[in-house]
Protein backbone atom coordinates (compact mmCIF):
# COMPACT_ATOMS: atom_id res chain seq x y z
CA UNK A 1 0.00 0.00 0.00
CA UNK A 2 1.30 3.70 -0.85
CA UNK A 3 0.38 6.27 1.98
CA UNK A 4 2.05 9.02 -0.32
CA UNK A 5 -1.26 9.62 -2.07
CA UNK A 6 -1.55 12.69 -3.79
CA UNK A 7 -4.27 15.46 -4.35
CA UNK A 8 -4.73 17.18 -7.09
CA UNK A 9 -7.24 20.05 -7.40
CA UNK A 10 -7.44 21.13 -10.85
CA UNK A 11 -5.90 19.31 -14.19
CA UNK A 12 -5.41 22.03 -17.13
CA UNK A 13 -6.01 20.56 -20.49
CA UNK A 14 -3.37 22.04 -23.12
CA UNK A 15 -5.14 22.30 -26.34
CA UNK A 16 -3.19 23.25 -29.62
CA UNK A 17 -5.16 24.18 -32.30
CA UNK A 18 -4.47 24.48 -36.25
CA UNK A 19 -7.14 24.64 -38.90
CA UNK A 20 -9.53 22.60 -36.70
CA UNK A 21 -12.82 24.85 -37.14
CA UNK A 22 -14.55 22.00 -38.58
CA UNK A 23 -14.16 19.77 -36.37
CA UNK A 24 -12.94 21.56 -32.97
CA UNK A 25 -16.52 21.55 -31.01
CA UNK A 26 -16.47 18.12 -31.18
CA UNK A 27 -13.12 17.43 -29.17
CA UNK A 28 -14.17 20.44 -26.51
CA UNK A 29 -17.88 18.32 -26.53
CA UNK A 30 -15.91 15.09 -25.13
CA UNK A 31 -13.42 17.61 -22.72
CA UNK A 32 -16.80 18.89 -20.95
CA UNK A 33 -18.22 15.40 -20.83
CA UNK A 34 -15.71 14.32 -18.88
CA UNK A 35 -16.03 13.81 -14.81
CA UNK A 36 -12.38 13.86 -13.64
CA UNK A 37 -11.83 11.43 -10.32
CA UNK A 38 -11.81 12.85 -6.71
CA UNK A 39 -13.70 16.07 -8.00
CA UNK A 40 -10.73 17.03 -10.11
CA UNK A 41 -11.46 20.90 -11.66
CA UNK A 42 -10.71 21.54 -15.57
CA UNK A 43 -8.85 24.25 -16.55
CA UNK A 44 -9.12 24.17 -20.51
CA UNK A 45 -6.51 26.39 -22.34
CA UNK A 46 -6.98 26.59 -25.97
CA UNK A 47 -4.04 27.91 -27.85
CA UNK A 48 -5.25 28.60 -31.82
CA UNK A 49 -1.58 29.15 -33.74
CA UNK A 50 -2.98 31.49 -35.91
CA UNK A 51 -5.16 28.91 -37.93
CA UNK A 52 -6.31 30.49 -41.82
CA UNK A 53 -9.77 28.26 -41.09
CA UNK A 54 -12.78 29.65 -39.05
CA UNK A 55 -11.09 27.87 -35.95
CA UNK A 56 -11.31 30.95 -33.71
CA UNK A 57 -15.31 31.45 -34.57
CA UNK A 58 -15.67 28.09 -33.73
CA UNK A 59 -13.52 28.38 -30.37
CA UNK A 60 -16.11 31.45 -29.23
CA UNK A 61 -19.52 29.71 -30.74
CA UNK A 62 -18.81 27.05 -28.17
CA UNK A 63 -17.29 29.57 -25.05
CA UNK A 64 -20.65 31.42 -25.32
CA UNK A 65 -22.73 28.05 -25.63
CA UNK A 66 -20.68 27.12 -22.69
CA UNK A 67 -20.44 29.70 -19.95
CA UNK A 68 -19.77 27.38 -17.21
CA UNK A 69 -16.28 25.84 -18.39
CA UNK A 70 -13.39 27.31 -16.94
CA UNK A 71 -11.74 27.98 -20.59
CA UNK A 72 -8.97 29.94 -21.49
CA UNK A 73 -8.43 31.30 -25.13
CA UNK A 74 -4.73 32.40 -26.71
CA UNK A 75 -4.09 33.40 -30.29
CA UNK A 76 -0.56 33.37 -32.25
CA UNK A 77 -0.33 36.47 -34.80
CA UNK A 78 2.18 33.89 -36.73
CA UNK A 79 1.93 30.53 -36.91
CA UNK A 80 4.89 29.74 -34.90
CA UNK A 81 3.87 25.52 -34.79
CA UNK A 82 2.64 22.92 -32.09
CA UNK A 83 5.38 23.38 -29.98
CA UNK A 84 5.18 26.90 -29.67
CA UNK A 85 1.34 26.50 -28.82
CA UNK A 86 2.27 24.07 -26.25
CA UNK A 87 4.67 26.58 -24.69
CA UNK A 88 2.10 29.21 -24.57
CA UNK A 89 -0.61 26.88 -22.86
CA UNK A 90 2.23 25.64 -20.31
CA UNK A 91 2.84 28.66 -19.28
CA UNK A 92 -0.69 29.68 -19.07
CA UNK A 93 -1.94 26.77 -16.99
CA UNK A 94 -2.89 27.03 -13.34
CA UNK A 95 -3.61 23.42 -12.67
CA UNK A 96 -1.20 21.52 -10.40
CA UNK A 97 -1.04 18.76 -13.00
CA UNK A 98 -1.63 19.26 -16.97
CA UNK A 99 -2.42 17.17 -19.86
CA UNK A 100 -1.68 17.39 -23.44
CA UNK A 101 -4.88 17.12 -26.07
CA UNK A 102 -4.99 17.64 -29.52
CA UNK A 103 -7.50 18.88 -30.57
CA UNK A 104 -8.73 16.74 -33.64
CA UNK A 105 -10.40 13.17 -32.72
CA UNK A 106 -7.84 10.78 -32.32
CA UNK A 107 -7.46 10.66 -28.59
CA UNK A 108 -10.31 10.27 -26.25
CA UNK A 109 -10.67 12.56 -23.17
CA UNK A 110 -12.58 10.14 -21.79
CA UNK A 111 -9.15 8.28 -20.55
CA UNK A 112 -7.84 11.40 -18.53
CA UNK A 113 -8.57 9.26 -15.72
CA UNK A 114 -6.54 6.37 -16.85
CA UNK A 115 -3.85 8.45 -16.60
CA UNK A 116 -4.54 10.17 -13.46
CA UNK A 117 -4.59 7.54 -11.05
CA UNK A 118 -1.02 6.82 -11.26
CA UNK A 119 -0.22 10.33 -9.70
CA UNK A 120 -2.87 10.26 -7.53
CA UNK A 121 -1.55 6.70 -5.92
CA UNK A 122 1.31 8.97 -5.11
CA UNK A 123 3.18 6.19 -7.91
CA UNK A 124 4.23 8.92 -10.97
CA UNK A 125 5.26 11.90 -11.33
CA UNK A 126 4.81 11.68 -15.04
CA UNK A 127 2.04 9.29 -17.21
CA UNK A 128 2.38 9.26 -20.98
CA UNK A 129 -0.60 7.03 -22.82
CA UNK A 130 0.27 4.39 -24.81
CA UNK A 131 -1.15 3.36 -28.02
CA UNK A 132 0.81 0.74 -28.43
CA UNK A 133 0.24 -1.43 -25.51
CA UNK A 134 -3.06 -2.41 -23.89
CA UNK A 135 -6.34 -3.61 -25.36
CA UNK A 136 -8.09 -0.35 -25.95
CA UNK A 137 -8.62 -0.13 -29.70
CA UNK A 138 -6.58 1.23 -32.51
CA UNK A 139 -7.35 2.56 -35.85
CA UNK A 140 -5.24 0.13 -38.39
CA UNK A 141 -3.28 3.07 -40.55
CA UNK A 142 0.21 3.45 -41.84
CA UNK A 143 2.70 0.92 -41.81
CA UNK A 144 5.51 2.54 -41.96
CA UNK A 145 4.06 5.37 -39.96
CA UNK A 146 3.78 3.09 -37.18
CA UNK A 147 7.86 1.85 -38.18
CA UNK A 148 8.76 5.40 -38.10
CA UNK A 149 6.99 5.97 -34.57
CA UNK A 150 8.61 2.62 -32.66
CA UNK A 151 12.20 3.60 -34.14
CA UNK A 152 11.95 7.30 -32.55
CA UNK A 153 10.97 5.84 -29.49
CA UNK A 154 13.47 3.22 -29.45
CA UNK A 155 16.18 5.79 -29.87
CA UNK A 156 15.03 8.08 -27.39
CA UNK A 157 15.31 5.77 -24.97
CA UNK A 158 18.36 4.45 -26.11
CA UNK A 159 19.44 7.93 -25.05
CA UNK A 160 17.40 8.51 -22.49
CA UNK A 161 17.82 5.34 -20.69
CA UNK A 162 13.70 4.98 -20.30
CA UNK A 163 12.06 2.08 -21.53
CA UNK A 164 9.03 3.98 -23.13
CA UNK A 165 6.63 2.40 -25.89
CA UNK A 166 5.18 4.97 -27.48
CA UNK A 167 7.62 8.59 -26.94
CA UNK A 168 5.75 10.52 -29.44
CA UNK A 169 2.22 10.45 -27.82
CA UNK A 170 -0.05 13.58 -27.27
CA UNK A 171 -1.14 12.01 -24.22
CA UNK A 172 1.45 13.48 -21.70
CA UNK A 173 0.52 14.43 -18.02
CA UNK A 174 2.80 16.82 -16.55
CA UNK A 175 3.13 18.12 -12.65
CA UNK A 176 2.66 21.77 -13.99
CA UNK A 177 5.46 23.52 -11.72
CA UNK A 178 7.85 20.88 -13.10
CA UNK A 179 7.31 20.75 -16.68
CA UNK A 180 7.05 24.95 -16.77
CA UNK A 181 10.74 24.78 -15.22
CA UNK A 182 11.98 23.58 -18.02
CA UNK A 183 13.43 25.19 -21.06
CA UNK A 184 11.47 23.99 -23.63
CA UNK A 185 12.48 25.77 -27.25
CA UNK A 186 11.50 23.56 -29.62
CA UNK A 187 8.52 25.16 -31.78
CA UNK A 188 7.17 22.76 -33.80
CA UNK A 189 7.22 18.59 -33.91
CA UNK A 190 10.65 18.58 -31.73
CA UNK A 191 8.04 19.03 -28.58
CA UNK A 192 8.05 15.15 -27.97
CA UNK A 193 11.61 13.76 -28.37
CA UNK A 194 13.02 17.60 -26.32
CA UNK A 195 10.02 16.95 -23.22
CA UNK A 196 10.95 13.23 -23.05
CA UNK A 197 14.58 13.71 -23.28
CA UNK A 198 14.82 16.84 -20.35
CA UNK A 199 11.88 15.06 -17.92
CA UNK A 200 14.24 11.55 -17.80
CA UNK A 201 17.19 13.90 -16.61
CA UNK A 202 15.19 14.90 -13.44
CA UNK A 203 16.83 13.12 -10.50
CA UNK A 204 14.28 10.63 -9.22
CA UNK A 205 11.46 11.28 -11.73
CA UNK A 206 9.28 8.36 -11.78
CA UNK A 207 7.72 8.27 -15.55
CA UNK A 208 4.76 5.56 -15.90
CA UNK A 209 2.67 4.39 -19.00
CA UNK A 210 -1.10 3.46 -19.36
CA UNK A 211 -2.58 2.06 -22.49
CA UNK A 212 -4.97 4.17 -24.31
CA UNK A 213 -7.01 4.19 -27.37
CA UNK A 214 -5.98 5.78 -30.55
CA UNK A 215 -8.82 6.79 -33.75
CA UNK A 216 -5.84 7.87 -35.57
CA UNK A 217 -6.38 9.89 -39.19
CA UNK A 218 -6.16 9.73 -42.25
CA UNK A 219 -3.75 12.80 -44.23
CA UNK A 220 -7.22 12.99 -46.33
CA UNK A 221 -8.97 13.45 -42.88
CA UNK A 222 -6.46 16.58 -41.59
CA UNK A 223 -2.97 14.43 -40.26
CA UNK A 224 -0.74 17.00 -40.56
CA UNK A 225 3.02 14.94 -39.39
CA UNK A 226 5.27 13.97 -42.37
CA UNK A 227 8.52 12.67 -42.85
CA UNK A 228 10.04 15.75 -42.54
CA UNK A 229 8.37 15.79 -38.93
CA UNK A 230 10.51 12.50 -38.29
CA UNK A 231 13.86 13.49 -39.49
CA UNK A 232 13.29 16.46 -36.98
CA UNK A 233 12.43 14.23 -34.35
CA UNK A 234 15.57 12.49 -35.06
CA UNK A 235 17.63 15.80 -34.46
CA UNK A 236 16.05 16.61 -31.71
CA UNK A 237 16.38 13.48 -30.04
CA UNK A 238 20.26 13.62 -30.95
CA UNK A 239 20.29 17.43 -29.56
CA UNK A 240 18.93 16.73 -26.31
CA UNK A 241 19.66 13.14 -25.89
CA UNK A 242 23.04 12.75 -27.28
CA UNK A 243 24.44 16.15 -26.51
CA UNK A 244 22.59 17.02 -23.70
CA UNK A 245 21.62 20.30 -24.88
CA UNK A 246 19.62 22.52 -22.60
Amino acid sequence: MNNNAVVIKKLSIVVPAYNEGKTIHLILDKIAAVNLINGIEKEIILVNDCSKDDTEEAIFRFKNQHPELNLQYYKHEVNAGKGAALHTGIQRATGDYLIIQDADLEYDPDEYNDLLKPVLKGFADVVYGSRFMGSKPHRILFFWHSIGNKFLTFLSNFFSNLNLTDMETCYKLFNTKVVKELNLVEKRFGFEPEVTAKIARIKGVRIYEVGISYYGRTYEEGKKIGWKDGFRAIYCILKYGLFKAS
